[in-house]
This record gives structure tokens, C-alpha cells and sequence, in this order.
């Protein structure tokens, strides 16, 4: 097992190599940032703010994208296949062509997965009943059988009994995504049982607990070493952790927690956003259950900020064109994902890792919401200029660099996850409209300030997220 690298100057330059699945679980793509970003703070930011509103309606052809159907309709296949038939747990990763035997799960892909469900039982990508039926299996054993400390399940588990693998960490994040998982199953399928068991997972978890007498979340935990030293504490992708440990009937935290939260500049080239040093995730993963449109809170209007942080991302690819003609206008997109040399958390900007002209599909099928057009043209690109070399069963590989001829071999479950739900997003937002409707997050954000700041029109023009830019 490669050793953690000491230095800033490793941190940053590190490849998060895992040929087995214990070197990724002991150093997870969540520690290796927050780790990176040690000594890297900026100031706080004040409100931030496009010039223009960053949402509205699509093209009317959106709906009845062939390709973005076609991408959901790979995602769920994923979903429905890579799964335990008696757990209901997500294989972390799984061959891209299927067929896998990998018994790695985690609750992070389950919640992706769960979310899945329900989109394909609203699009009937699958026998209905057959989809309501592993949804009220998996929910049933992770509220009363997978193990639990806390209220929380392990990061990473055995696929076939949900018990810890290796020494993987209890997370709160990824917790956070598998409960907007359950949480969009007790909205859409209104059935007793689903209702019951998703409601039990979410109230029993002691979120106060994971704060370890601090003001900001823990990282992680683990029985061997209890808390860790780092911190959920500058803005990322825990948006989602906060606001449902606020929004939480039985084990509230204080609302104060969500203003604890650092809220740093990053300024590249014109634009200037709320972000830490980070892969392009960070500003897609609550987004795609949490609908901050036409919102703001005492921060920022953070739709609008990850408008931004995408335009800043596509600008920093064009750029690093000069060193890796790979990328362009029409073929950009880097994020943490596999490599030829293993799991990288890479992106920009500022640059970070090893970067070397690969491209990573979910980076711009995760931006579909934020950057239509954009995203779409790379997409559309992959699939035209590539195909099957990069297309598989379920969809885009992982990752691939035109520059060497390297294809990964697998796809990620998070990756697979963050795409399907997008994409169903910017067509319908199905899933936006599906998990607002919980009553504990509506009161988290009504706790946590945000509101509408004026006359919000959904029916608008594209505006910035959908207009192209050259």
C-alpha cells in the first residue's frame, strides 16, 4: 500500500493510487482535499452574484434529447444490475461492460442508486413494480439491518451484508448522500412502508454526535482512531450534510453550524466564485437534490455560483490546451476520477494533481444545469468522435485520454450517479421537484435564510447557463 504523502508539495502533486480496494478506503478522494487544502484558505467571501439570473427553462428539445435519454437510460441499468439482489448496496465501481463479481459497495453510489429508482420508474426504464419492490428491500435492510454506529453506516461495506470493508471511515457526507437518496423515495413513491423506513434512517441518526464538540462537522470517524483531525468547514459539497442535520426532527444541530462554514474567493481569469481548491464535484453534488435557483442566502446564490465555477473550469481547460491538445471548446472536463495511474482528485482551478489530457465525461454531464449548451457540446462530441471506444454498457467510461489512446476500464458509481441525475434535471427537474418537497429541508432552508430575493421566473430565457459561450 503506497504510503500518505507528507508534504503540501506531495499533497498536491499526489496520485491516489488503488489497485485494491483498501489504499482508497483508508485515503478517501474526501481526506486527500481537505488535507490539500490545509494552509490554502482565502478570505471570506461577501454575497456573490452572476450578472444574470443563471436559470430558466432549457430548449423545448431538451425533453426529448436522444443522447441524454440514452445516457439515463445506461445510468439505471448501472443501478439496477451492479446491486446486491438482498441488500440493495451499489457496487462502488464496476466494469463498464458489466458482468462485475467486485463485493465493494458504498452508501454513497446507494444513494445515487436509490435516486436512480425513482427516475426510472417516473421515465419506465423498468417493470414498475419490480422498481418499487428493491427500493422497499434496500431501505428495509440499511434502516434495520446494515450496521450502524450513531445512526451512521460505514463508507465503504461489503455489498452482500453491509458490514464495514477493511477500515473504511463512518462519513458524514456520503451519509448525507444516501439519505437524499431515501429521502427522494419517500417523496415519489408515497408508499407506507418506503415512507416508514426512509423516515426511521434519517431520524436516528445523532447528527450532534458526528460534530465532536466543534462547530463544523468531523470528516470522518473510526473505531480505531475515533474523529479525525480535519473538518467539513469551508464551502464544498457538504451543503447537503448541513442542511439536513439542521433540517433533522429528533437530533437538530444548531443553525449556527451552517455559517461556521468558511466561504473563500476564488478569482480565475473574470470570474469570481465561492470555492476551495477542488475537483469540479464540489460544485455539483447538493445540486443535484438541493434546488438553490433563484435563492440566496446572507452568501451567495450558490446556483449561480457553480454557473461560475463551471465557466471558470471550461476557461482553465481551454488553457491548459496550450500543454494538452486534447482539450478544446468542444471536449473539456476533468474531475476526481480514475487515471492511467490510478483514482486522481484532479481539476482546476487552480490546477491540481497530475493532470495529464484526460477527460472525464461526468465533469460535463454534471454541469448540464449550470452550462446546457456547453456541457451538451461535449457530450454530443464524446459520442460522435469516440464512440464505442468510450462508450460502454453503461454509458461513458470513467474516464479516457485521447492523447494516449488510455480508456478506463470501469465506471464510477458517483460518476454514473451525478450524471443520470443531472441530465433528468435539465430535462424535467424531476428530481429537484421530487426532494424539495420534504418537509425538513424546506425548514432547513427556511432556518438557514435563504429566500427569494425578487421576481424569479422560471419560464425566462436560458440566460447565462444555457446561452453558449465562445
Amino acid at each position: 500500500m503506497s504510503e500518505v504523502p507528507a508534504s503540501q508539495q506531495e499533497l498536491w502533486n499526489v496520485n491516489i493510487v488503488y489497485k485494491d480496494c483498501a489504499t482508497r478506503m483508508i485515503w478517501t478522494r474526501r481526506k486527500f482535499l481537505r488535507t490539500a487544502a490545509i494552509g490554502m484558505a482565502l478570505p471570506l467571501a461577501g454575497k456573490v452574484f452572476s450578472p444574470t439570473s443563471a436559470w430558466a427553462t432549457t430548449p423545448a428539445e431538451t425533453a426529448d434529447s436522444p443522447l441524454l435519454d440514452e445516457l439515463e437510460r445506461s445510468s439505471f441499468d448501472y443501478f439496477w444490475n451492479e446491486v446486491d439482489s438482498r441488500t440493495g448496496l451499489v457496487r462502488d465501481r464496476a466494469n463498464a461492460n458489466g458482468g462485475d463479481s467486485r463485493t465493494l459497495a458504498s452508501i454513497a453510489a446507494t444513494g445515487f442508486g436509490l435516486t436512480a429508482l425513482c427516475i426510472a420508474h417516473q421515465r419506465g426504464y423498468g417493470n414498475p413494480q419490480e422498481i418499487t419492490d428493491r427500493v422497499r428491500k434496500t431501505l428495509r435492510f440499511l434502516a434495520h439491518e446494515a450496521p450502524q454506529t450513531n445512526g451512521f453506516l460505514y463508507h465503504f461495506v461489503d455489498i452482500r451484508n453491509g458490514h464495514r470493508s477493511h477500515h473504511s471511515e463512518v462519513s458524514p457526507v456520503d451519509m448525507a448522500i444516501l439519505l437524499c437518496g431515501a429521502l427522494s423515495c419517500r417523496q415519489y413513491f408515497q408508499d407506507k412502508q418506503i415512507s416508514s423506513d426512509a423516515s426511521d434512517l434519517y431520524n436516528r441518526i445523532d447528527w450532534n454526535w458526528a460534530l465532536d464538540g466543534g462547530d463544523t462537522f468531523a470528516m470522518e470517524w473510526t473505531p480505531e482512531y475515533g474523529f479525525g483531525k480535519f473538518r467539513w468547514d469551508s464551502y464544498c459539497e457538504s451543503m447537503m450534510l448541513y442542511l439536513l442535520a439542521i433540517g433533522s426532527p429528533t437530533h437538530p444541530v444548531p443553525v449556527q453550524t451552517w455559517h461556521n462554514i468558511r466561504r473563500p474567493w476564488m478569482v480565475y481569469d473574470k470570474y469570481r466564485f465561492i470555492s476551495s481548491p477542488a475537483p469540479l464535484f464540489v460544485h455539483q453534488f447538493s445540486h443535484a437534490w438541493f434546488d438553490f435557483r433563484g435563492k440566496e442566502d446572507d452568501y451567495a446564490n450558490y446556483f449561480e455560483n457553480s454557473v461560475l465555477a463551471s465557466r471558470a473550469h471550461r476557461k482553465f481547460c481551454q488553457q491548459l490546451s496550450q500543454r494538452f491538445p486534447s482539450y478544446s471548446r468542444k471536449l473539456w472536463g476533468i474531475t476526481a476520477s480514475d487515471s492511467s495511474r490510478g483514482y486522481v482528485a484532479w481539476g482546476g482551478p487552480p490546477l491540481q494533481g497530475p493532470i495529464d489530457g484526460t477527460i472525464v465525461p461526468a465533469a460535463s454531464a454534471g454541469s448540464l444545469p449550470f452550462l446546457y449548451s456547453e456541457a451538451m457540446t461535449v457530450l454530443e462530441t464524446l459520442r460522435e468522435s469516440y464512440g464505442d471506444n468510450v462508450w460502454k454498457r453503461y454509458g461513458f467510461v470513467d474516464a479516457f485520454n485521447p492523447m494516449t489512446g488510455w480508456v478506463s476500464s470501469d465506471v464510477v458509481g458517483i460518476d454514473v450517479g451525478i450524471s443520470m441525475i443531472m441530465a433528468e434535471n435539465v430535462r424535467t427537474q424531476f428530481v429537484w421537484n421530487t426532494f424539495m418537497r420534504n418537509r425538513e429541508v424546506k425548514l432547513a432552508m427556511e432556518q438557514t435564510g435563504f429566500h427569494t430575493p425578487g421576481p424569479y421566473n422560471p419560464e425566462y430565457a436560458l440566460a447565462s447557463a444555457a446561452k453558449p459561450q465562445v
